[in-house]
């Protein structure tokens, strides 16, 4: 099996990196270690949510106070709410949960042992632990939500405290502190927002160790240039560039920020939309105009920027390149708008898009290629993939599903010759399925050349013509033979022995692999 490839360089990168927005710090002078709980966000926008499958991105980081290390990276199926480091055990009790949306207030008692990175879930049936708070060495205090807010309105300003104890909370298992125990009547609960101090205390412990602190999450989209630069597209920058030399060249914020990257075909400029989602502004919520620019590579000036009138995916191949929309309030179906340099123009219809089932962005594509349904009340059914033609036809090549009875929603794709490799997941009632991800090979006429299946979502893929590498949300990164779909070599990607997870994937001109991270760094990896 080929070795897997080596992180050479890190862009982007900075302290407390690996958590994302933070929520709270603790800090514990006694062992000089931090404690902090965050979350890297979903990975699904307007354009793509077939990858947010099975996905979390609540963390809670334990750092060396002295040069900010991180030493265990903990994923919580939940936010974090409280945090307490044990008076004399290397232990660290974590509160986390959240209210459904519908009914149940759910989360987990969370033990970390600090000298091995273990994690016990400690209670025997899910509850939201909005507070721990350590009494004595025996003894943890909990707070804790309602199980529901079922003929209770007030259940989310409540909460019930008890006192759990243990002889030696060291060798508490999972699911071993039962309900019975944390039976206690119910008292109002202030729930406070620790999100403002967090931020000033991570920055302070930054500034104390001669380092400087801000939030970077979501690499969307990375590219490299023939030379050398790394542009990038994330949360907060529509698009960002670094020199051969790892230096930040050009940045151009945004409220949202990039989620794609389309070379232009002048080979100057690059191609970017924005997101869009409501806001609170004041008392009402409100929506920006959607945003396509055009951006200077050498510069960062923002040569154009289109506004669509909704929002829209970039859609590009041989050299043109188009805008898709998805306005979900439509009834009838769109059509792509044509532009590149050349100034907009209508091109042939499509189906209404839904981020499940339409997202179908190929790389290195010799024409512009989409997943269209078949029925104009139900375009998510009885998907095609579609090609554009010379001439502004739109032609359907073949089912998007190989297997008749199964549902495949749409994801990240690549042209290798006279065929696609396209990653993406089948519909299962009770959610993704082991087994459920895949990533096929198909000729354009349809033919199934090779499969090979996995139980998480790919995020992105990309290929050299030889190896067809895929990213994972679960961390794992996969090289496949080209020919064939066997495995060359697998790994879960690390930065200094911490996990990440890879959001965008780009075999740069030079050969080797650009990586943007769920946590906002870009790696430069050999291939």
């Amino acid at each position: 099996m080929t070795r897997a490839p080596i992180v050479r360089r890190v862009l982007g990168d900075g302290p407390f990196a690996e958590i994302g927005e933070p929520a709270l710090v603790v800090v514990d002078e006694p062992s000089r270690t931090v404690a902090v709980g965050g979350d890297l966000g979903h990975i699904q926008w307007s354009g793509s949510g077939t990858a947010d499958s099975r996905w979390t991105g609540h963390r809670i980081g334990v750092y060396e106070q002295a040069g900010l290390r991180c030493r265990h990276l903990v994923r919580s199926r939940y936010p974090v709410r409280s945090l307490a480091f044990h008076p004399v055990l290397p232990l660290l009790a974590v509160g986390t949960g959240c209210y459904d949306g519908g009914y149940s207030f759910e989360g987990e008692l969370l033990l970390i042992h600090l000298d091995s990175g273990d994690v016990v879930s400690a209670l025997q049936y899910p509850r939201e632990v909005l507070s721990v708070e350590w009494h004595r060495e025996t003894a943890l205090r909990l707070v804790l939500a309602p199980c529901d807010d079922w003929e209770n309105p007030q259940a989310h300003e409540q909460g019930h405290a008890v006192v759990v104890d243990r002889t030696d909370w060291g060798a508490v298992g999972r699911g071993t502190i039962s309900a019975e125990e944390l039976a206690a009547p119910a008292e109002p609960v202030v729930q406070a927002d620790h999100s403002a101090e967090a931020c000033r205390t991570l920055a302070d412990l930054a500034a104390s160790a001669g380092r400087q602190w801000s939030v970077r999450r979501r690499v969307w989209a990375v590219e490299g240039t023939e030379d050398g630069r790394v542009l990038a597209a994330l949360d907060g920058v529509l698009a960002e560039s670094w020199l051969p030399s790892g230096d930040l060249q050009w940045a151009v914020e945004d409220e949202e920020g990039g989620r794609q990257l389309v070379l232009a075909s002048d080979g100057t400029s690059v191609w970017t939309n924005a997101e869009r989602r409501g806001r609170r502004k004041g008392r009402r919520w409100g929506t920006s105009a959607p945003r396509v620019a055009r951006i200077a590579v050498d510069t960062g000036q923002v040569l154009e920027t289109l506004r669509p009138g909704v929002f829209t995916v970039l859609v590009a191949g041989g050299g043109r390149t188009m805008l898709r929309p998805l306005d979900s309030r439509r009834k009838h179906p769109g059509r792509l708008l044509m532009f590149d340099l050349d100034g907009p123009a209508d091109g042939p219809e499509v189906s209404r898009f839904d981020l499940f089932n339409h997202p179908f962005a190929v790389r290195r594509a010799s024409r512009p290629y989409v997943l269209v349904g078949t029925d104009p009340d139900e375009p998510h059914r009885d998907k095609w993939v579609a090609a554009l033609g010379a001439d502004g036809t739109l032609r359907r090549l073949f089912p998007h599903s190989w297997v008749p009875e199964e549902h495949h929603f749409g994801g990240p794709a690549v042209e290798i010759g006279q065929s696609l490799v396209y990653a993406g997941a089948v519909h299962h009632g009770q959610g993704l399925q082991p087994g459920g991800a895949y990533v096929v090979r198909r000729s354009l006429n349809g033919s199934v050349q090779w499969q090979y299946r996995t139980d998480h979502p790919a995020t992105a893929l990309d290929t050299d013509g030889d190896t067809v590498y895929v990213a994972y949300n679960s961390g794992a990164l996969t090289a496949l033979h080209a020919h064939d779909g066997s495995v060359r070599w697998h790994t879960e990607l690390k930065v200094d022995g911490v996990p990440t997870a890879a959001l965008s994937l780009a075999v740069a001109p030079q050969g080797h692999l650009l990586i943007g991270t769920v946590d906002g760094r870009i790696l430069e990896c050999s291939a």
